[in-house]
This record gives structure tokens, sequence and C-alpha cells, in this order.
């Protein structure tokens, strides 16, 4: 087998007289400085004091939000479930059957509800990962902690909400 030999390359580092002339400064941006997820207290409640959507509000939000949704989707599962074994169409009454029909419209039309609201949920956490939460889908403007805190899934600050429901009722009546 030949051998290898090792040759040595020496680097010579020319400096060009333009680059040298005019010299220039690197911006430096500030380093984020990833400390990991922020935790909150189960008693924290956002305040106004604090600047809005701060790190901390969206962290409180996004746990209340995964939790109706946990809530509702274990309900749902319990009714389905509860439903699907309460079966009394078998009964021989015709009214007993009418009646057990009306409950199970009224229970299926409630999970409806529950999956469309499970939905919006979705959406809603969605908008925290564009960066959109709290913010209104119309105008931009904050929608506010008050209206958060009372409907986590806003989409809408309290005017441009009324506005969509004046159109919804023009174009129901028509």
């Amino acid at each position: 087998m030949p051998k290898t030999s090792k040759i040595k390359k020496t680097v010579k580092k020319v400096k060009s007289k333009a680059v040298s002339k005019s010299k220039v400064k690197a911006v430096n941006k500030p380093k984020e400085v990833s400390r990991g997820p922020i935790k909150i207290s189960k008693t924290y409640v956002p305040k106004d004091s604090d600047k809005y959507m701060c790190e901390k509000h969206k962290v409180y939000f996004r746990i209340k939000l995964n939790e109706w949704k946990k809530e509702l989707v274990r309900a749902n599962n319990e009714a389905l479930y509860n439903g699907s074994v309460d079966d009394n169409s078998i009964s021989a009454d015709i009214v007993d059957q009418a009646s057990s029909y009306t409950d199970k419209n009224v229970e299926m039309k409630a999970i409806n509800r529950q999956i469309k609201l499970i939905s919006e949920i979705d959406k809603a956490l969605m908008r925290f990962k564009d960066g959109t939460y709290g913010y209104c889908l119309d105008t931009a403007e904050q929608i506010g902690l008050k209206r958060l805190m009372a409907r986590p899934i806003a989409k809408y600050t309290i005017a441009a909400q009324e506005k969509h429901e004046m159109k919804e009722k023009v174009y129901a009546d028509n």
C-alpha cells in the first residue's frame, strides 16, 4: 500500500484595502432568550395593568380554551354513550315513543351545538398560532380582557359583533 503523506497548507490572510477603508458596523439584534414555557398559578386572572396579550395572558386563555374543550368533549362522549344505552323506543306505548324521540332530538341538537362550539374553540386556538387572538378580525382592534374572560372564543369587538348581527338580521328578514 502506498503511503500517504500529510501536507500542511498555509493560508495567508490578505487584507483588502477597500474593505479596511469602509468599515460597516453590524447591527446587533437583541437575542431572544428562550426561558421555556411560562407557568401561571391556577388562581391567576389577567389584569388590565399588564401589557395586552402578554405571554401570561396568552397562556391563561390557551389553558382556559383547552380545559373548556376537554370538558365539552367529555360531556359529548357521555351523552352519546348514555343516549345509546338508554333506549325507550321499544316501548309499546306510542306516547312514550314520541316523548323518547323528542328527548333524543333535543339531546342531539345540544350535542351539535357543542360540536360547533368545539370547532370555534379550535379556531380560537389557531388564532394563537397566527398571533391574531385577542384582536378583532374586522378592525384589528383589541377585543378587551373583560370580553375575552366572558367569551374566550370572541372574534370581534362588541361594536363589530353588533354590526355583524345587524347584517345577519337584515339578511334573515329578506
